[in-house]
Order: C-alpha cells, then structure tokens, then sequence
C-alpha cells in the first residue's frame, strides 16, 4: 500500500508540475566553444551545486539553425558563443530571451551586453596590431586606421575578410567613422597588403615571422597561444588608438534561450560565470580577458600591457556586419 501511495504521489508531482520544475537540476548548453575551454567550467559549477550540466559543441551558425529549427521542442537553456556579431544575430533572429539580473548588470559593463539584456559577454578579447619586433618600432605605429599609410606598403599581414573578427572589427570602424570613411580605410589596407590575406591569425603571425611582411592585426589569445609554444618569439603587441577610441574588443558570451524550460537555473548559472571564480576560469583557459571590471586577469595576460579598450556597445557588431561584408567586398578584402 505504502509503494502504491508513493507511486500515486509522484505521478501527480508529474502531471501537475511543470518540467521545468522537475529537471530544475539539470541544464542543457548549446556551446559553439570547445570542449576543453567549457567542461572544466561545468565540472567545478556541478560539484558546487549538484547542477547536471548537459552539452553540445558546434559552430555558431549551425547552433543557430538547429535553434531556429527546433522552436519550442528545444532541450536547449543557454546557449555559449564567441563574437558579439553572432550573439547579436541569435538575438535578431528570436533565439533568446531577456533576463532581468542586478547581478548580471553589476558585474558585467553596459556596452559588453546587449542593450534588450539577451546576451552578455563573458570573457573578452583584444583585436589589435602585432609586429615584427626586429623590423618595426613600437613608435612606428598608432592606429588601426594609420594602417593605411604609405609606411606600411607592401609590410600589412591580415586574415581573411570572411572570419567574423574581422567583420566585426570592420562593422565597428563603421560604428565610429561611418560606411564612406571606413571604406577608404579597407582600401588602403588592401593596398599595402604584402601577400594574399591568411585563413587564421596563427598563419598571419607565421607569415610575419617568414618576412612575408612585418604588422598585422590578430586576436590576443592566438598571440597568447604562439608565445607559450616559443618563449622567445620576435614579435609583439601593440594598443592602436589610445589617444582616440581605444583598442577593438570582442567576446565570448551567452544567452537564455527563448523556450528554455530551465530558464531560473540558465539565469543562475550565467550570474555565476561573472562572479570572481568563474571569470578567472573562464578566461584563463583561453588566455582571454575578464569581462567583470572587479577581476584582474591572468598574469601571464597582464604581461602584455595595460590599454584602453574602445567602449562602443558590441551590439553594432552585429547590427552592422552585413554592411561590413558588403563594403569588405567593395574594397576588394577578401
């Protein structure tokens, strides 16, 4: 009698309740970042709060059709990506939803979230120039923009317009100078390009370490990556435009998604990524930057210098990297 009770109970706990409520230990990520960046994360959140943390790993488009494909038969409650562009674009495109957080607002600033509160960065990225230590002096250089000067003809390294750092990078100089100004700039890059634009930033610094030029513009993280494997590597990094709008940023963030059956735990859990510990986790692994402006980064990433970072919303990464494209195109950056 007393199996039969029990059983009676928890078949009315599941008729009544809703799912949410009974999977509210579980969540489901949805990652277009690695498996070695994001598991240790989830493993350290899971043994703190008992929290089962279930995952897929792709690239950022494809997770946004299976998104928009599933609708509201998604398992999916956050979902994890890099490029504000792309996290514009799973917001415009009806994937997420707003999250009211004092937590959220506090620990992350305003122009590293989106302005409706769908999406919030989490750990942060410096696009800005390197160089060749034995054939560029630091003085030499001082802005995206001066790129495009006569100095640098035929000594420009650059990555493929069709990566979306790169649009991104572009669709904020629109941001700042407008489409006619910032045009003109991508033609002059492109015409002091000294080889055909790289697939990745490690090939672009390879080719400046080659000779095949001597500046070019990468993510710091991959600056991070080639130092560890060579210590004594001839390049550098330089901060572009602090005498105007700072350097360009980037980040990996996430968002709620909009039929989240979880959404409480989904919000729990994005508070606790912007918290001291999980900052320092999260942005170590790939040698990034904290978003909250209370975190110091790792040393070995405070070893490349202190900057101003531009303070530009990253939503116009996204609003604007169709016109990026275009005019990328225009200029002939391919």
């Amino acid at each position: 009698m007393n199996r039969l009770c029990v059983s009676i109970f928890l078949l009315l706990i599941l008729t009544v309740l809703p799912i949410s409520q009974v999977l509210a230990d579980e969540l489901i990520v949805y990652s277009a970042r690695k498996e070695h960046l994001i598991k240790p994360l989830f493993d350290v959140y899971t043994k703190e709060t008992g929290v089962k943390i279930s995952y897929v790993t792709d690239k950022a488009g494809p997770l946004l059709q299976r998104l928009k494909a599933e609708g509201k038969n998604s398992r999916a409650d956050l979902l994890l990506t890099v490029d504000a562009g792309n996290l514009w674009h799973a917001a415009n495109e009806g994937i997420l939803q707003p999250v009211e957080s004092a937590t959220l607002t506090n620990n992350i600033p305003a122009h590293l979230r989106d302005p409706g509160q769908q999406w919030f960065g989490l750990s942060l990225r410096a696009r800005t120039i390197v160089y060749s230590t034995d054939r560029v002096e630091p003085k030499q250089l001082s802005s995206y923009e001066a790129l495009g000067d006569p100095t640098w003809k035929n000594r420009l390294i650059l990555r493929t317009s069709k990566k979306v750092y790169n649009q991104s990078l572009v669709a904020m100089l629109i941001a700042e100078h407008g489409e006619t100004d910032t045009e003109q700039i991508v033609e002059s890059w492109v015409e002091n390009l000294a080889a055909a634009p790289f697939s990745n930033d490690t090939k672009t610094m390879e080719a400046i370490l080659a000779g095949q030029g001597d500046v070019g513009i990468v993510n710091t993280y991959y600056f991070g990556r080639l130092l560890k494997k060579n210590p004594d590597i001839r390049l550098a990094l330089y901060w572009p435009n602090q005498d105007s709008t700072g350097v360009h940023v980037n980040v990996s963030g996430a968002g709620v998604t909009k039929y989240a059956r979880n959404k409480a735990v989904a919000v729990k859990f994005l508070e606790w990524l912007s918290s001291e510990k999980a900052q320092n986790l999260f942005a170590d692994a790939n040698m990034e930057y904290p978003v909250n402006p209370g975190v110091e980064a790792h040393e070995y990433v405070k070893s490349w210098g202190r900057f101003k970072a531009s303070e530009q919303n990253l939503a116009k990464a996204g609003e604007l990297q169709s016109n990026a494209i275009k005019l990328m195109d225009r200029a002939g950056y391919r």
